[in-house]
């Protein structure tokens, strides 16, 4: 159990650190890539 919760305050330090709006660009990002990818594929 102790692992589990040291990786898990590791996940909340990293979020923290990058901030809400980094992970919903780098998420959108991907997602536009995968589209991209589908699109030229088709």
């Amino acid at each position: 159990m102790e692992t589990t919760t040291t990786k898990k305050q590791a996940i909340i330090k990293w979020i923290k650190k990058i901030g809400f709006w980094g992970f919903m660009f780098f998420l959108i990002k991907g997602l536009l890539w995968l589209v991209l990818a589908w699109w030229i594929a088709k």
